[in-house]
């Protein structure tokens, strides 16, 4: 049987046969370019920002912010990131590919190598080095597991590499994958509080950014403390009622490397990237290209994932982690309209993954949840495999969701992958958190069900990166140990559910859209506002109801 292809089966993308005659509309709209494309694209991503709470709290934001992306903007109320693995580096890789993880193969923040059985992390490459910063082997440091080009490429390429495209983020994979194969990519060394490139992108720093260290406006927050900015009344709705205060030190008594680390757990290293933006449009010229062609600048804002992570996004710290992000926003978009023009510039503005609550709220909230002890399953299911086939003949590793399987001792064995994989698969689902098993041989050779979980595991499924057997938790589970925390990485609507937002007076026409939209649909929509080829992974759509004027015909 054929092997199934993702892109031939998008039942959920075109509900109706008017959708799907709309669907042909991008064609027209990549053919005629805008002739006044925009002098500078800003594509922002807030790490772990589900669309909900965007919805929540829109009401205490101020006027500069998101609130002015929901009125002077397009927004689309469900927008997804549309494939199974959400988590940073699979949804950062979409933004501006416009591909799914089978084409991009970016199918997780880590995972196992085939060729050499050890755990590789998506952007580490040991050929090169942070310039002038410790560099451990599994830092990012370049695109090169990244196997499409970008946005970003395209509008280099299309200008005769005239463009700049510049991205910074707190964590490596959120600017190396925004800035992809030959843009520049700016990243937060949490051992000195620095922004630094790598040696793949070049040898030395510019003066602009070596002038912006030698500041050290990271050191500014030292002995702060991070407490509500609203009054106790505006967080009620939040879970728990008490106050907090974090404080931003080290135990040497000076700025060091454990406080650098903690400041990114934090707004400020919101606040630091969005100075870094700002010192970087000013140092490039960013949105004043003597050539007259446009530039591309990517910021990933990485703090309130971790934020999610240690508190949950139901918590009093999320909420007014997002209040502050909303201050931010307003500063760096009023910097934007001094500095480029407000009729000079577009914005769009993402996340890369929703998030569950904390599996203890929900559980007050009457719903089945839990966590799924990784280790335990593992050990577990090794156990019952050596039982089965012989002690040491199955050899199992894991990058959860990914379970890879050692095909050359199964061989050597003379036994079946497709063996190991249902005695794995029956007792895997047997398990306590466990909702479905994927296998190679379920996906190489099976027919889609038609099920929108079982399209979005087979869009995350990369053939040489993802593993044998693929384990989906059950909704609102998740792999873990603890008693505390929130996480995501499933393929439920809480974890693909993420803003998507578009701002600029002469393109986008202001609204609220209904249509469901999906995050690779994005570059293909920058690509006819631009004037220049997608991506060549792109599958997306162009959002032709959000466009105006010469782009939208």
């Amino acid at each position: 049987m054929a092997p199934f292809i993702p892109t031939t089966f998008k039942p959920m993308r075109y509900p109706s046969i008017l959708a799907a005659c709309a669907a042909l509309l991008p064609l027209t709209a990549t053919a005629a370019p805008s002739p006044a494309a925009p002098k500078l694209v800003v594509v922002m991503a807030i790490d772990g920002l589900p669309q909900e709470q965007l919805l929540r709290y829109r009401d205490q934001f101020g006027e500069g912010g998101f609130k002015r992306l929901l009125t002077q903007g397009a927004m689309f109320g469900d927008a997804h990131q549309a494939h199974g693995t959400t988590v940073t580096a699979v949804g950062h890789s979409a933004i501006l590919t416009g591909a799914y993880p089978y084409q991009h193969g970016i199918v997780g923040n880590n995972w196992i190598d085939r060729a050499t059985g050890k755990p590789v992390y998506c952007t580490e490459d040991t050929r090169y080095q942070y310039v002038n910063e410790t560099t451990k082997p599994d830092d990012g440091t370049s695109p090169a597991r990244l196997r499409v080009d970008t946005l970003g490429d395209q509008l280099r390429y299309a200008t005769g590499n005239k463009a700049k495209v510049v991205a910074v983020s707190g964590k490596d994979r959120g600017a190396i994958l925004l800035a992809g194969k030959t843009g520049t990519a700016y990243m937060y060394m949490e051992g000195s509080g620095n922004f630094a490139s790598s040696t793949y992108y070049m040898q030395q720093h510019p003066a602009w950014v070596q002038r912006f260290q030698a500041n050290k406006p990271q050191d500014r927050w030292y002995g702060k403390t991070w407490r509500p900015m609203l009054a106790d009344s505006a967080y009620s709705m939040d879970a728990g009622d008490a106050p907090f205060a974090i404080s931003y030190y080290s135990e040497s008594g000076s700025p060091d490397s454990s406080y650098y680390k903690r400041l990114k757990e934090g707004p400020f290293v919101d606040e630091l990237t969005l100075d870094f933006a700002r010192a970087a449009v000013d140092g490039e010229g960013l949105g004043a290209n003597p050539a007259g062609v446009p530039d591309l600048l990517g910021v990933s804002l990485s703090a309130h994932d971790y934020v999610n992570h240690a508190h949950g996004p139901e918590s009093r710290m999320s909420h007014d982690h997002l209040q502050r992000l909303d201050r931010m926003l307003a500063g760096f978009f009023t910097f934007l309209d001094r500095k480029v023009g407000s009729d000079n510039y577009l914005v769009v503005l993402t996340a890369d993954h929703g998030f569950a609550n904390s599996a203890e709220f929900s559980q007050q909230q009457h719903i089945d949840a839990g966590r799924a002890d990784g280790k335990q399953l593992l050990d577990g299911l090794q156990s019952h495999l050596d039982a089965t086939f012989g002690a040491g003949k199955v050899a199992l590793k894991a990058s959860w969701p990914n379970l890879y399987l050692d095909q050359a001792a199964l061989d050597k064995a003379a036994i079946k992958r497709s063996d190991v994989e249902q005695t794995a698969s029956r007792w895997l689902l047997a398990q306590t958190g466990i909702a479905d098993v994927y296998t190679r041989t379920r996906f190489e050779e099976s027919g889609a069900t038609g099920t929108r979980i079982d399209l979005l595991l087979r869009r995350a499924w990369h053939r040489s990166e993802s593993g044998d057997l693929v384990v989906v938790p059950r909704a609102y589970w998740s792999f873990g140990a603890g008693t505390s925390g929130a996480t995501h990485g499933t393929p439920y609507a809480y974890d693909t559910s993420v803003p998507l937002l578009l701002m600029g007076k002469r393109w986008i026409a202001p609204g609220s859209y209904a249509q469901y939209t999906e995050v690779v649909d994005i570059a293909p929509t920058l690509a006819a506002v631009l004037g220049v080829r997608k991506p060549a992974g792109a599958e997306g759509r162009v959002l032709v109801e959000a466009l105006q004027g010469a782009v939208k015909r």
